[in-house]
This record gives structure tokens, C-alpha cells and sequence, in this order.
């Protein structure tokens, strides 16, 4: 299968709703440790005095809704990938008749112009949404040239992306939970590990997600999605409070099911019939 070219366009990425005409949205550079401190948690004081100088980048802001082609041309397939500061983004997948969404948030590491994003084969279109006002630091070449000096930094973008695959693996083991209501409440203590905080009353998880969002997440259809919610909320395991948001109630689940700790090996040879037609899985 033939490879992609480097100088594959940033635009096949994005929905075509998102190439509106506002204006420019100016950049500022920053310190990416002043922004993000946690990044150089395992650096001595005075090689966090260094990076913090060495270690910039520009911060761009991104509005709710579809992201702004004006801001989308200062970056290029060039950069490292984009760092979340805050908000929230959707990195939503598009096959067939189904919308499969990702929630990103603060300490993400995105690259949104990967050059294998969009398979050849199966058809899937990956869009983006500005789901809560946003700022992103730009990992450019000035960055990319200043951070082998760092490898304690570049560790911790590591974990990072390791971090959050660790999230879509738990993604993935909530969608093959077996009925909806199952998704949906062990989705929100997961959202809750996250974002959530302790109150009196029980765990709150300050997302505003429509039943629709929700759908995505867990593979569901909206209505669908309601009728489980209200039964778990006749079950006393949630409720939606009155700003929109979501509060949890109740032990978290989760707990291993006798039995699925016991690994079963797969007693055939996984690339038997790859190796035979000369089939290559190499990145």
C-alpha cells in the first residue's frame, strides 16, 4: 500500500463545516512549563529553570464550535502535535451511519494532521469540535530542536499519549459492556476520574453532555441513551442536576467479574496466513 506523502494537507482532518471565514486569531509565546508545570515535575530546579526558558511555544485560543481555518493555517504537519492547556475538544470519527467520539482535555497531546489518520482502505473521516473555549500550545520546530536538551520533558509527553490510550483501551472495554444503562454509568465514573469533584451529595462530573454526546461515546443511539439514564436514575446511581451537569451516587463499578482475570491464550499463530502472503504489518 502505497505511503503518504509529508506534505499531506491539514484539511482532509477537519469537518467541511469548520472552514468558515472569521478572523484571525493572533498567537502569543509562552513558557510551556509556566503553562503546564507538571511537565517538568522530574527535573532539578535549575534544569527547570532551563527548560522554562529553552521550552516555549505559542499558545492559540480556539472558540466553541468548529475550529477556525485561519487558526488552523499556523500549524503544519511540521509541528510535534498540540498540547491542551484547557477546555475541551472532540475528536470525532465518522463511519457509515455512526459519529464514535474521544473527549480531550487539559495535558493532551494531539496531533491533528496525522498522515495515517484516514485509513485507505476503510473509509472513515475524523472530524474536530471546540466543545468548551480552549487554548492549545503549538509544539513547533523551535520546540522540537530545544527538547532533546530534555529528556526528563519529553518523558513526560511520552506518558502523556501512553496515558491517554490507556483511556480509549477503557473506552473500548465500556462499549462492550452489554446493555446501554452499564455504558453510560461506567462512562461517567470514568469522565469522573478526570473531571470530577466530591460534594456532599456525591461525585459531580461539571460536563454539560447531551444524551446525543453521550451515544457517541458509548455507542448508543439517543434515544436509547434516555431511557437508560432515567432508569438509572430511578435506580438512585445518577441524576442530572439543574446547570446540566451529572452527579454520581453510589459505589463506582468496574470490579473484575469472577473469572476474567484468568488469561486464556490464543492457540493459533496470530500471522500464520499474513507471513504466508507476504502480507507487511510493519509501521
Amino acid at each position: 500500500m502505497a505511503a503518504r506523502g509529508a506534505a499531506m494537507a491539514l484539511a482532509p482532518l477537519w469537518s467541511p463545516d469548520a472552514w468558515d471565514v472569521r478572523p484571525r486569531v493572533a498567537s502569543r509565546r509562552v513558557a510551556l512549563l509556566d503553562v503546564d508545570p507538571d511537565l517538568g515535575a522530574a527535573l532539578s530546579p535549575d534544569r527547570f529553570e532551563a527548560a522554562t526558558h529553552e521550552l516555549t511555544t505559542s499558545v492559540i485560543a480556539l472558540s466553541r464550535g468548529a475550529p477556525d481555518a485561519h487558526v488552523l493555517a499556523t500549524i503544519t504537519h511540521q509541528d510535534l502535535g498540540l498540547l491542551l492547556i484547557d477546555g475541551v475538544l472532540a475528536r470525532e470519527v465518522v463511519l457509515e451511519d455512526t459519529v464514535s467520539t474521544e473527549l480531550l482535555g487539559p495535558g493532551d497531546v494531539v496531533r491533528l494532521w496525522a498522515e495515517d489518520g484516514e485509513g485507505e482502505l476503510l473509509k472513515q473521516h475524523v472530524r474536530w469540535q471546540v466543545l468548551a473555549d480552549a487554548r492549545v500550545a503549538v509544539l513547533g520546530r523551535r520546540f522540537a530542536r530545544a527538547l532533546p536538551r530534555h529528556p526528563e520533558v519529553n518523558a513526560q509527553l511520552m506518558n502523556r499519549v501512553c496515558v491517554r490510550a490507556e483511556r480509549l483501551a477503557t473506552m473500548q472495554a465500556i462499549s462492550h459492556l452489554n446493555s446501554v444503562e452499564r455504558r453510560l454509568h461506567a462512562l461517567l465514573w470514568h469522565l469522573a476520574e478526570r473531571w470530577g469533584r466530591m460534594s456532599t451529595a456525591g461525585v459531580v462530573v461539571p460536563l454539560t453532555l447531551s444524551h446525543r454526546l453521550l451515544g457517541e461515546l458509548v455507542g448508543a443511539r439517543r434515544p436509547t441513551v434516555s431511557t437508560a439514564l432515567a432508569a438509572l436514575d430511578r435506580d438512585g446511581k445518577l441524576s442530572r442536576r439543574d446547570d446540566g451537569t451529572w452527579l454520581l451516587t453510589g459505589e463506582p463499578p468496574g470490579t473484575p467479574a469472577e473469572g476474567t482475570n484468568r488469561v486464556v491464550s490464543h492457540r493459533r499463530r496470530l500471522l500464520r496466513d499474513a507471513q504466508r502472503v507476504g502480507v507487511d504489518f510493519r509501521v
